[in-house]
């Protein structure tokens, strides 16, 4: 055994790779997240669950939560911020089944929960997180 040991990244350490994620994302892109809360859980909660009709934690690897755009404008007062949720268990399964850095993984997974909610096509979403590597 060496001296030193490896773990699994932190939910601490997911969200500062995260940040560091949204910090390379081109200023348009990046701008609108600066309202939208980033939270990393290991597993999605019950709510999220029967909400997106999962048939097991695993199924998701993170989510976008919040008013549709065109709805923007008109909040009710008490409403929650947009957030992003990432997953942290699910989502180091998938890299370790995977070929692409946990950084990339991440990179995909923000950049593709944001584009889903504005209706960006699978080309503009790749196009983004190639100006982000």
């Amino acid at each position: 055994m060496t001296d030193r040991q490896t773990f699994a990244p932190s939910l601490a350490d997911f969200e500062a790779l995260a940040q560091r994620a949204v910090e390379r994302l081109p200023p348009l892109f990046r701008d609108h997240l600066g309202t939208v809360l980033l939270r990393v859980e290991d597993f999605p909660d019950a709510e999220v669950m029967a909400a997106m009709e999962l048939e097991t934690e695993w199924d998701i690897l993170g989510l976008y939560w919040g008013r549709h755009v065109g709805m923007k404008g008109d909040e009710p007062s008490g409403a929650l911020p947009d957030m992003i949720f990432l997953y942290r268990r699910p989502l180091l399964e998938e890299w370790c089944e995977g070929e692409d850095s946990l950084e990339a993984l991440v990179t995909h997974v923000l950049v593709h929960e944001v584009g889903h909610h504005f209706g960006l096509s699978d080309e503009a979403m790749e196009a983004i997180e190639a100006q982000a590597a």
